[in-house]
């Protein structure tokens, strides 16, 4: 793996770490906020923020590739599943169970994103992947063994935040084929559609309207649980490929469960802690992964943006531009052999 290769897959885990902890510190806010609230209100609200944080932060438009009219069916599946189904399961789910076990159920949203990426885009999953498969899918049925144990309204809130997890995994395999565009205008369009949508079902439906105080919050919570933290998500993917990004991304529900302990939660029984261990471990599985094989990469003519130190862009310039741009450039075939994840330019077959 040349120096290139190398920092850019730290990179990319760096920013899945952030995109984790953004949105991992979010759910017991969303809980503790949301209280009295119904779910399309809260995730109308949620979005909104992301919207607002998305128009404040865009970047230069040589910087990136612009999103096309081909992804406007897929912009609107991924407000679908990710802005509408996905936060409004989670508020729903998040006011009939523990925030520690909501938490690590989130956890499961890696499973998903695994299977699907596996499924439709071919992504790599060897003996190593499939057992932290495994392990993830035992976390949560240990989960849903301790909430059912205590109660039926805790296992319904709990199967509504695994409902959250399915959409959410949807909505991150959808992501990756809009990961080379600019990350500020997807989470833009995602996010004003999906808070269109939510707050005109709360009006419909005739939710209550929050306080100012807890509007605000969380406005504030949505601009960084979930704008921010998309705009991370979308970047580490064009380095690490839709699964191991939600590997990376696992992490998120452990510093949730964590911010629920310290906004007071202490409830933690036995099986809730053999939950979590096997949630880890499954993340851990999937992230101790290497894949190093001889492949091809075929002839190719796209535009996202990118540098010249990755080992795949070796295309001349007059003069040669300072750091990351975009435009429509050229690859040559290739084979070759290295270290390499399912970037956006290693989606090949095995």
């Amino acid at each position: 793996m040349t120096p290139g290769q190398h920092s850019a897959v730290l990179r990319g885990g760096v920013l899945a770490l952030i995109a984790a902890a953004l949105f991992g510190m979010s759910t017991p806010f969303v809980q503790w906020w949301g209280r009295g609230l119904g779910p399309f209100t809260t995730a109308g609200l949620l979005y909104g923020g992301a919207g607002l944080v998305a128009w404040f932060i865009r970047r230069p438009l040589e910087r990136e590739a612009q999103l096309q009219r081909s992804d406007a069916g897929r912009l609107l599946a991924m407000a679908l599943f990710g802005a509408v189904i996905g936060p409004v399961a989670l508020a729903w789910g998040l006011q009939r169970t523990s925030g520690t076990s909501a938490s690590l159920m989130l956890t499961v949203e890696a499973l998903f994103t695994a299977l699907l990426a596996w499924r439709l885009y071919g992504e790599t999953a060897d003996r190593r992947v499939v057992l932290a498969m495994f392990s993830l899918l035992a976390g949560g049925l240990v989960l849903a063994l301790d909430q059912g144990m205590q109660g039926d309204v805790q296992l319904l809130g709990l199967a509504a935040v695994m409902v959250a997890t399915a959409a959410w995994g949807v909505d991150n395999t959808l992501s990756r084929g809009v990961a080379d565009r600019d990350p500020g205008q997807v989470v833009l369009v995602k996010s004003t559609l999906g808070g269109m949508a939510t707050l005109l079902l709360a009006v419909w439906f005739a939710e209550p309207m929050p306080g100012l105080l807890a509007a605000v919050m969380l406005l504030g919570i949505g601009a960084t649980g979930y704008g921010l933290s998309l705009r991370f998500y979308l970047l580490a993917q064009r380095t690490f490929g839709a699964a191991r990004t939600g590997s990376v991304f696992a992490f998120a529900p452990f510093i949730g469960a964590l911010g629920a302990f310290a906004l007071g939660e202490r409830a933690a029984s036995a099986l809730l802690v053999v939950g979590g261990v096997l949630m880890l471990a499954g993340v851990v599985l999937h992230l101790i992964e290497s894949h190093d094989h001889a492949h091809t990469h075929e002839a190719l003519e796209h535009e996202h943006a990118h540098t010249h130190d990755d080992g795949h862009h070796d295309h001349a310039h007059d003069p040669t531009p300072q750091g990351a741009h975009s435009h429509r450039h050229q690859h040559t075939a290739l084979t070759h052999q290295h270290p390499h994840v399912p970037d956006l330019h290693h989606g090949h077959r095995h």
